[in-house]
């Protein structure tokens, strides 16, 4: 009796262990192309369609191999296996595939850039270039523990102070996008570490129902145009819970020229969030034709960012209803290399300056060389506490293009803490002067329509230069609501708290 319960409990092992075995060498015959089969999972390892994996050999046609397989095969997950590095020039997502880098598994860019021949706005060749692309997706899921490295350094030129300079290009500029997927839905971005792009590096262009979420993405401080996640077109996303630096902005939503077809961007939800950049950290245009709606950005950090919140509406597109809420922002002074002047908030509506640059036929309507703005209307601060070398800004080239802005529980620190000249405002890209002269008040308000602030606060730093002055000045702002504002001028012998030039 005790010898037939002992072969009882051995037989189950040992058919469980022959099946370990059986489904090994399954997946080692059908490496020539058929995927394994894990918990129901299609899986296509890489390396089976070729990959070599040495970080010098370009794999970018076996991983193009793995992708084509997969949907072919109605779907499954791509697999860039741990302990590699895969050196890879341009290659397409599919639809129904998950592609999967493993924790310890990089994809590096080719950093030859002739390989890179697909512009990443059409027929505008002057704005870089697609490395991994994907047009009309479903159901992509880009995931895993690894990371996509986008080699950006390779395609930079001198090393400057606090950037790189820029490479001349005649017609092609071929510094590569990191990722560009057009017309997609259902898109999962969940996990992976971006590095290192030449250019914007999560571009998303007409794609609806999409979540991004516990990413890290590490871009070069220095490198122009390096953009975190740029939402162009979009619908009803949600990104969550991510860590990022960037040279150029962290998050940014617009609706640009090239890609007018997929219609208006909204519904984005942004959350838990932590962002650095030598530019604006969260950026709502320029480039908008279309409208930007219906956007809430709430619980996120900006540390140590050339302009903390922007809208920056330079074209006729309109942006409305948006909330930024629980937020602490740090700004400070940078070159004039990049955009921005320590403004931990700003909101403007100004036409872009006239076409008489190379690019003017992608910044107007077709066939004209100069624009108009749209407004910018019902956006609400609530529950954010800024330290910063410059004020609050709001203004517009008329005082009907921004109305309705409610600063609620907005508190401001100021403080001179580099050596980069203050007293300025950055209306770039505008039809106006660019860089304006103005003093540093905590909020500067020139030319809106309806601005109410209550319960919020200005403070003065311990180093406060002689253009630092009002905790509030205002021009041409007609109906202007203040409501329990705390804190004086800096310098109340001198200059009043509040400075209103139009009293309406």
């Amino acid at each position: 009796m005790h010898n037939s319960l002992l072969l009882f409990l051995l037989v189950p092992c040992l058919f469980l262990t022959s099946c370990k075995v059986d489904q090994h060498n399954t997946t080692l015959a059908e490496a020539t192309g058929n995927a394994a089969n894990l918990q129901g999972q299609k899986l296509f390892n890489i390396k089976d369609f070729g990959a070599v994996g040495n970080g010098k050999t370009d794999d970018a046609k076996a991983i193009q191999r793995a992708i084509d397989a997969c949907s072919a095969a109605g779907g499954g997950r791509v697999v860039i296996p741990a302990g590699s590095t895969f050196m890879a020039g341009p290659f397409d997502l599919k639809s129904f595939v998950e592609f999967h880098v493993e924790a310890g598994a990089k994809v590096l860019a080719n950093g030859d850039e002739n390989v890179y021949t697909k512009s990443a706005f059409r027929d505008n060749k002057g704005e870089g270039t697609i490395w991994i692309g994907g047009e009309n997706l479903e159901q992509v899921t880009i995931s895993g523990g690894g990371s996509i490295d986008g080699n950006g350094i390779s395609f930079m030129g001198a090393e400057l102070e606090d950037s790189y300079e820029l490479k001349p290009f005649d017609v092609v500029d071929p510094r590569p996008h990191l990722l560009t997927i057009v017309g997609g839905k259902s898109l999962r971005i969940r996990g992976v570490t971006f590095l290192n792009s030449a250019y914007w590096t999560i571009h998303l262009v007409g794609c609806d129902d999409v979540a991004i979420s516990d990413i890290t993405l590490l871009n070069s401080l220095k490198v122009r145009n390096s953009d975190g996640i740029d939402l162009d077109h979009c619908k009803n996303v949600r990104i969550s819970n991510s860590y990022i630096e960037s040279g150029d902005d962290c998050i940014c939503l617009k609706n640009r020229r090239e890609y007018e077809e997929f219609g208006v961007c909204e519904n984005i939800t942004v959350t838990g969030c932590t962002m650095t950049s030598r530019s604006c950290a969260i950026k709502i245009g320029s480039e908008n034709m279309d409208t930007i709606r219906n956007v809430v950005f709430n619980n996120c950090i900006i540390r140590s960012s050339n302009r903390g919140v922007g809208i920056q509406n330079r074209d006729e597109g309109v942006v409305s209803d948006v909330i930024f809420s629980n937020m602490l922002i740090e700004g400070k002074l940078f070159s004039d290399v990049w955009w921005g002047k320590a403004e931990p908030i700003y909101v403007t509506a100004y036409r872009r300056a006239k076409g008489d640059h190379k690019d003017a036929g992608w910044r107007f309507p077709k066939g004209q060389r100069e624009g108009r703005v749209g407004e910018v209307k019902n956006i609400y601060f609530s529950n954010i506490k800024c330290q910063s070398e410059n004020g609050i800004y709001v203004s517009g080239e008329s005082a009907d293009k921004i109305s309705n802005i409610f600063f609620d529980q907005v508190d401001i620190t100021i403080n001179k803490i580099t050596a980069h000249a203050g007293g300025v405002y950055d209306r770039r890209p505008s039809d106006v002067e660019g860089m304006v002269q103005g003093r540093t008040s905590g909020f500067y308000f020139d030319k809106a329509t309806g601005i109410t602030v209550r319960n919020s606060s200005v403070t003065w730093g311990t180093n406060v230069p002689a253009y630092f002055a009002h905790a509030l000045e205002a021009h041409d702002v007609s109906t202007l609501k203040i409501t329990d504002l705390e804190g004086d001028s800096a310098f109340p012998e001198k200059m009043k708290a509040i400075q209103n030039y139009t009293l309406k």
